[in-house]
């Protein structure tokens, strides 16, 4: 992600298929002693459906969380009302450690768009990791007159909400995004939410919609077929995926970080044991080479700073440009 040094743990979200669909189970042999709630499989809930960058997340961690702890590990996919349905499952649970929520950054900014949740996001879970950190990139079409984020400023100042971006719909990632790149470039486009991120890459790449702030692990292809064009990448460094890509702070517009993440998380009121030991098993599962190889293969790269710390950042920082760009879910 990006020429500068590289943090030492790093980023996105959400990304190609899983191999796998449904619940599926990971077990290993038991170390005696080590045992979570007496033993029982240990359930992985995902906020989001089986296929999805979440659920990928979920079931590359999951053997080497079940290897670390010595017990089953049961990734169950609970989707709807952008993930607020699996978090207040996982709220309401009992604080053993058997039951954790895997979630999509989404979990920051669901108190800002949601004028009641079923739960305290600030005291109803014990934070134990964010997994990896993914940037997005900013696209156009291929024939779009814009070839730089200097290009895009230009055309917008010019004539401003004549042009417009993409999104997977209000209050999605891709909609925050272009909210905060407006904001800080001091630009007015016009927003086009679509029913998921599929149809719009979909008419960003048919020219529709020129603008696009798409995921690099979902985009990397048709960037590399020549069907988009990358115009920078939302994270402070350079992405791997895309070296050549400059990002945001490069082209120009400073501060506009927008990285797409996964946290794990258990009710609150668990043990401080159980929570370092569960820290312990995650840590170890995103250490395997073969799934750093893989999230670094999606453009992203293993966070390795503190969590709680982390979401509170993000939450203030999407809570502000809710407010201020008037976003809602509707």
């Amino acid at each position: 992600m990006t020429s500068h040094p590289r943090p030492p743990l790093r980023r996105t979200l959400l990304v190609a298929g899983a191999a796998s669909l449904g619940s599926f189970a990971i077990t290993a042999p038991r170390a005696q002693g080590t045992d979570i709630a007496g033993g029982k499989p240990i359930s992985l809930v995902v906020s989001y459906p089986a296929g999805g960058g979440a659920d990928l997340m979920a079931r590359l961690i999951a053997p080497g969380m079940a290897k670390a702890l010595g017990q089953a590990v049961v990734v169950e996919n609970k989707p709807g009302a952008s993930g607020t349905l699996a978090a207040a499952q996982v709220a309401r649970a009992t604080p053993d450690g058997a039951t954790l929520l895997l979630d999509a950054s989404n979990f920051a900014v669901n108190p800002a768009l949601f004028d009641k949740l079923p739960y305290d996001t600030d005291k109803a879970f014990t934070p134990l990791a964010v997994l990896a950190l993914y940037p997005n990139v900013l696209v156009c079409t291929p024939g779009f007159e814009a070839r730089s984020v200097a290009d895009v400023l230009r055309l917008a100042r010019a004539k401003p909400n004549s042009l417009a971006y993409a999104s997977s719909g209000n209050g999605s990632a891709q909609h925050l995004a272009g909210a905060l790149f407006e904001q800080l470039a001091k630009v007015e486009l016009t927003h086009v939410p679509y029913r998921g991120g599929g149809p719009a890459l979909n008419d960003v790449m048919g020219g529709q919609v020129p603008l696009f702030f798409a995921n690099v692990a979902s985009s990397l292809g048709h960037i590399q077929s020549g069907r988009l064009r990358p115009l920078a990448v939302t994270s402070s460094f350079r992405s791997r995926a895309l070296p050549e890509v400059p990002t945001m702070a490069e082209a120009g517009v400073t501060g506009h970080e927008v990285l797409e993440w996964n946290p794990v998380l258990a009710p609150a009121g668990l043990p401080a044991a159980l929570r370092d030991k569960l820290r312990n098993a995650i840590g170890r599962a995103m250490e395997d080479p073969e799934v750093l190889g893989r999230v670094r293969a999606l453009g992203g790269d293993v966070f390795r700073g503190d969590p709680t710390q982390f979401l509170a950042a993000q939450r203030t920082l999407w809570a502000r440009v809710v407010k201020e760009r008037r976003i809602t879910r509707e």
